[in-house]
């Protein structure tokens, strides 16, 4: 079973529907029991960083995530989930994040021909042999929709990176914890392939 926690952001549907096309029993929850049960458990999102910091601590769902997050059980987060990880964003100043990983999320700066927010398919450069990457070739293309990126503490961690004006790091893996910037629901065949990986784990 796969928890795919529900906080009231955006896109939780579409994950939903891949997991389901690749045959596996999902449940979208919001409650602590049936994520700490779960065999692996999702956090998607799109939407604000403040606004999802605060349905997460309405929730308790922050404790929860970290409770996971400690399990050694696989955890994903994807986009605004990727994001809320890590230890503050640019978007809303003055306002911590989970914390898990170390890093921080920063406004893509605006440059000459690149429109913000980032939207579309970019090409993945691969490193630290990250296992959502398994049998996924160089430069395969993902879909982006996103204004913020990261900016990983630890380059250990970073397992893909895509180039928008800046260096996106656009996947990062420690341990049981793995996340993408980027989403593979929206990523045809080969984000099918990431997150089949994913559930393989």
């Amino acid at each position: 079973m796969i928890a795919i926690i529900d906080y009231d952001a955006g896109n939780i549907k579409s994950v939903e529907k891949a997991l389901d096309y690749l045959g596996q029993e999902t449940c979208v929850t919001r409650d602590p029991k049936e994520i700490l049960a779960a065999d692996r458990v999702i956090l998607p999102g799109v939407g604000s960083f403040g606004d999802a910091m605060s349905h997460l601590q309405q929730y308790q769902l922050d404790t929860v995530i970290r409770e996971v997050a400690s399990s050694g059980k696989p955890f994903l987060g994807i986009c605004l989930g990727l994001q809320l990880l890590f230890d503050g964003s640019d978007e809303t100043p003055g306002v911590e994040g989970l914390g898990i990983l170390k890093g921080h999320i920063h406004r893509i700066p605006d440059a000459d021909g690149l429109k913000v927010p980032h939207i579309g398919w970019n090409s993945l450069h691969l490193s630290n042999d990250g296992r959502l990457f398994r049998g996924i070739l160089e430069q395969s293309f993902v879909y982006y929709v996103h204004s913020y990126y990261l900016q990983a503490e630890d380059p250990s961690i970073v397992t893909a990176t895509s180039e928008y004006g800046v260096t996106i790091h656009g996947s990062v893996e420690s341990g049981n914890v793995f996340a993408c910037q980027f989403h593979p629901e929206k990523s045809g065949t080969v984000g099918l392939a990431i997150l089949k990986n994913f559930c393989e784990l």
